[in-house]
């Protein structure tokens, strides 16, 4: 389902947002902005340890009050969870028992393809500084857990969300390579064009005395077109570079620097 929001389309729904005892307000608030950047609305919390509603949760969620409006509390994760019919529970530990354990990638996949087929799925996300507990952990479907660092494999639970409702999204687009945006189109440059730019540059360059000595004059020219040359210029861009050099062509010429002695300090 959707709505609107300042004329862009708000997307909600996805999976649900399960976190079990979460301490502080500022970290639910943080979670609802990051379900509200990727398209999950639905936020459900397993005894807050705070309480609910938190004035702090609104204002760290940055203006994510869908989420935060729409969040449910629970007694215990069970009653949270009854009417899902797939559920992850995210770790960094390993666990020893019989749940698969899948990438954020796999996970996402499998969450989309099961939401689509229409049934509800959601993912668990633990305390704080402990996580899920073991029990917690077997009454999930299956384990996802992060690529980390081993060495520093502590996530708070915003970032855990973060990614998880990344993955989600990636699951919604038509390609990798897509972006929300593009440059804009621009005519490529011409070689006149090109050529004209350079005859400016060198032009107006030779005039302020910066080819010395004379001697190096054409293999300096040589690497000023390599460089300008490098990559494809729009025709656009032609016009900024010419716009700039003829703006520095306003001020007086007077006598090149470099004239005289390659000494002297004249400006």
């Amino acid at each position: 389902m959707s709505g609107t929001n300042s004329e862009l389309e708000l997307i909600t729904g996805g999976p649900v947002v399960v976190l079990v005892e979460p301490q502080l307000g500022e970290n639910i608030g943080m979670v609802a902005r990051a379900m509200a950047n990727f398209g999950l609305s639905e936020l459900r919390l397993v005894n807050p340890r705070d309480g609910w509603p938190s004035e702090k949760a609104r204002s760290a969620a940055s203006k994510a009050d869908h989420v935060i409006d729409g969040a449910v509390v629970y007694d215990t994760l069970e009653e949270a969870i009854a009417d899902l019919n797939f559920v992850y529970a995210t770790t960094a530990r390993e666990r020893y028992g019989f749940k698969p354990v899948r990438s954020p990638v796999i996970a996402a996949q499998t969450l989309k393809s099961r939401y689509d087929a229409g049934e509800k799925v959601g993912v668990l996300y633990g305390r704080e500084k402990s996580g899920l507990s073991n029990e917690e952990v077997a009454l999930a479907d299956e384990i996802v857990t992060f690529p980390v660092n081993p060495a520093f494999a502590s996530l708070n639970i915003a970032q855990a969300v973060l990614l998880m409702s990344y993955e989600w999204m990636k699951q919604s687009i038509e390609a990798a390579e897509h972006t929300p945006f593009q440059a804009l189109d621009q005519e490529p440059a011409t070689k006149e064009q090109l050529f004209g730019l350079f005859d400016h540059i060198e032009e107006a360059l030779d005039a302020r005395g910066f080819f010395r000595p004379a001697a190096k004059k054409p293999k300096m020219i040589d690497n000023l077109r390599a460089v300008l040359s490098r990559r494809a210029f729009t025709a656009p861009e032609i016009k900024v570079m010419r716009g700039v050099i003829s703006s520095l062509d306003r001020f007086s010429r007077k006598r090149p620097r470099g004239a005289g002695s390659p000494d002297d300090n004249d400006e």
